[in-house]
């Protein structure tokens, strides 16, 4: 629920009462999972803390600590502590940081297997599941949330005091002016929690620059090795001047100097350690249309703008960031449901930023203030050749209705995204 867990530095996080609701309903181990620094120590502080309240029993384990590793050594050691602790009573273990443990995901699934009397909740970066597969050990026997950086609803409510918390939708209504400027702090800087708290842009880009390195140092360098972290980084600076556009990829290999394989593994390890997501191609007809590039986006916009040194730069706020906030919102939206996100491109060039499938609705983004609804001939033509039900305009603050064909076209501020995607049924 919280960020940071001091005076008026609070970030609430919308995931609290869903995974809490898992620890104290569930058997099953609850799983945390994330980007480094979005705030997986603190979710798992604050429902120690809930759990406290309520008189449970807790013991709270951070593998990046010394001195809480020798409990670690074998199964053995982990369970006479858990007895030292709790005797014969129920208790809530809380493992942080659970990847450095080698062999995390047998280690955990010896001990699930016991059936001992205690609940156990877990966080790892996205290196555990690359290190251990831990996916495999535990199958039926954990339940994974993934904790990503702090959201633009959960950013605005932080930003206004939570005085209208709840009611978002009326403020983003009333007070327009200052909706986009909070849209634009939030396109420039991005969500880690560090990042928002801190006052000045000095002090900004300090966080973001420890965060990027160490992630590098300590994620990525264990997987690839020193030869190859600089073409690494490389690869995310060439993704991060070109979110929005289909990738290329032996051209990017070769700009690189890397094989089509390492080029292929590089993009595996980013998207697994929460820096980058890819969206496919939607498709009916491979001859007109586009069938195999991906199109990548970054879960954080301010590291994205630091991996291209535009890290609170405004010259950064442009159609195509605008369409990877859109891309973000659309991914924490649709998590856990039935639906994916694709987009539309043709080789005559009509493209379309998004399409939501099965359903099929193809959504336009505009960063401009749209005061008079038109329809691109893209989207036009994606309507002609598939008449969908429902097609949307994501734009900066018109909100109408027209229609084309049988096709319903609605014109949909940024702010109005989220809501109108959970009005469908069964989003």
């Amino acid at each position: 629920m919280l960020a940071k867990m001091s005076g008026k530095n609070l970030i609430k996080r919308e995931l609290l009462d869903k995974v809490f609701k898992h620890v104290v309903d569930r058997p099953e181990i609850t799983l945390i999972i994330g980007p480094r620094q979005a705030g997986k120590t603190t979710l798992m502080k604050l429902i120690e803390a809930k759990l406290k309240e309520r008189g449970e029993r807790t013991l709270f384990f951070n593998l990046d600590v010394e001195s809480d590793k020798v409990y670690f050594e074998s199964q053995m050691s982990f369970l006479r502590k858990l007895e030292l602790e709790f005797g014969h009573e129920k208790g809530f273990v809380f493992i942080d940081e659970v990847q450095r443990k080698e062999n995390a995901g047998l280690f955990l699934k010896g001990i699930y297997d016991l059936e001992i009397p205690h609940k156990i909740i877990a966080s790892g970066s996205g290196s555990l599941e690359l290190k251990e597969k831990i996916h495999e050990s535990l199958v039926g026997r954990k339940r994974t949330f993934e904790l990503n950086t702090i959201s633009f609803r959960e950013f605005v409510d932080f930003r206004t005091g939570y005085r209208y918390e709840d009611r978002l939708d009326d403020f983003f209504e009333v007070e327009k002016g200052k909706a986009i400027e909070l849209l634009n702090e939030y396109m420039l800087f991005g969500g880690y929690p560090r990042v928002i708290l801190e006052d000045t842009l000095e002090e900004k880009f300090s966080t973001i620059d420890e965060i990027y390195s160490a992630y590098v140092e300590r994620d990525i360098r264990a997987f690839l090795g020193v030869g190859k972290v600089a073409e690494y980084s490389q690869l995310i600076r060439i993704l991060a001047a070109s979110i929005g556009r289909p990738v290329r990829m032996n051209e990017i290999a070769s700009s690189i100097g890397i094989s089509f394989q390492t080029l292929k593994k590089f993009l595996y390890y980013a998207e697994k350690t929460f820096i980058l997501f890819g969206i496919s191609p939607f498709y009916t007809n491979k001859l007109k249309e586009i069938s195999k590039s991906k199109i990548y986006y970054f879960n954080d916009l301010g590291l994205r703008n630091y991996a291209i040194s535009l890290f609170g730069n405004e010259s950064s706020l442009d159609g195509f960031l605008f369409q990877n906030f859109v891309a973000r919102e659309l991914k924490d939206m649709l998590s856990h449901t039935p639906y994916s996100i694709h987009f539309w491109r043709t080789k005559e060039k009509a493209e379309v930023d998004f399409v939501i499938v099965p359903q099929l609705i193809p959504i336009e983004v505009k960063f401009s203030a749209i005061r008079t609804p038109k329809i691109t001939r893209s989207l036009r033509s994606f309507i002609n050749r598939y008449q969908p039900e429902k097609a949307i305009v994501v734009n900066l603050s018109l909100y109408e209705t027209m229609k084309l064909n049988d096709t319903e076209i609605i014109f949909l501020p940024f702010h109005k995204l989220r809501s109108w995607m959970h009005s469908l049924r069964p989003f």
